[in-house]
């Protein structure tokens, strides 16, 4: 397992959090920790892998080794890829904290049958939950909600809204724009929407190895576009710090972004930053 470049500051940060509304950590790539006013606490994508080298170069450091969460109620995966259900990189959060695991079917098979997590860590079936568009679940003070995604690199994405006390967040995952996001935007008041943001590179075919232009995830207009229809307050953009070759400077987005009435904020985040909302 990947060592944690900064130690176990950012897990005792969370941990010892009082926040008054929901507070949101970024972890870099997509992964988040939220933890809300009564210590309810849940991981959306959270990864701490190397990649597959040369294909997949991580840029950015290991901020924390999952074997050190001893408080989580909960992880969510939005997908299959693997640094959305990644093992070694969850299944230790499930093994300490006794927390569940939430996904899709497709991310669900990674656990279960190809990385055989109750097999390789102290993890029962029943911390393994499958969820499916439409569905609500409750944990804790959370209210979160399972709806589309759009991204046709994976087999079956989600996407999650959290709501907590008249806050909203939403995260997207990796996903694109999507003809059912004006329903979204308009069945819920998102304060936060967390959506992938890169460029387009050439990165070594999963087959061949040869160089192959890749798009993974948005682009600034297709970023901007999924955010406009969504009516989200205030833009985070992730992702783009994880992959050579699709780097991305969101700072750009404020050009894309000014025109339009949503978002009407721009929330740009470093790895370990966390931002608070009421």
């Amino acid at each position: 397992m990947t060592r944690s470049d900064w130690g176990d500051w950012l897990v005792r940060d969370v941990e010892e959090a009082d926040p008054d509304g929901v507070a949101v950590w970024y972890l870099g790539c997509n992964g988040f920790v939220l933890k809300a006013a009564d210590g309810t606490t849940v991981f959306v994508d959270p990864y701490v892998g190397l990649g597959d080298p040369p294909r997949t170069i991580r840029m950015i450091p290991v901020p924390f080794d999952p074997a050190d969460v001893d408080e989580a109620d909960a992880v969510f995966a939005t997908h299959e890829h693997t640094d959305h259900v990644h093992g070694p990189s969850q299944a230790p959060i499930l093994e300490n904290a006794g927390a569940t695991f939430y996904g899709p079917d497709d991310s669900l098979a990674v656990a279960r049958e190809d990385e055989s997590w109750t097999d390789e860590w102290d993890v029962d079936d029943e911390q393994l939950v499958e969820v499916t568009e439409g569905e609500t679940i409750e944990i804790g003070s959370l209210t979160v909600h399972v709806e589309v995604a759009y991204d046709p690199d994976a087999t079956h994405p989600v996407s999650y809204v959290f709501e907590h006390d008249g806050t909203t967040i939403f995260h997207g995952g990796d996903t694109k724009p999507s003809d059912e996001f004006e329903r979204v935007g308009d069945e819920y008041d998102i304060d936060l929407g967390i959506m992938a943001f890169g460029t387009v590179g050439q990165i070594p075919d999963k087959e061949t190895r040869e160089p192959k232009r890749t798009r993974w995830y948005n682009d600034e207009n297709q970023i901007v576009e999924a955010a406009a229809a969504l009516e989200v307050d205030r833009l985070l953009p992730s992702h783009w710090d994880m992959w050579k070759g699709l780097t991305a400077d969101p700072k750009v987005l404020h050009h894309h972004a000014k025109s339009f009435e949503s978002p009407r904020h721009l929330e740009l985040v470093e790895i370990g930053d966390r931002i608070d909302l009421p």
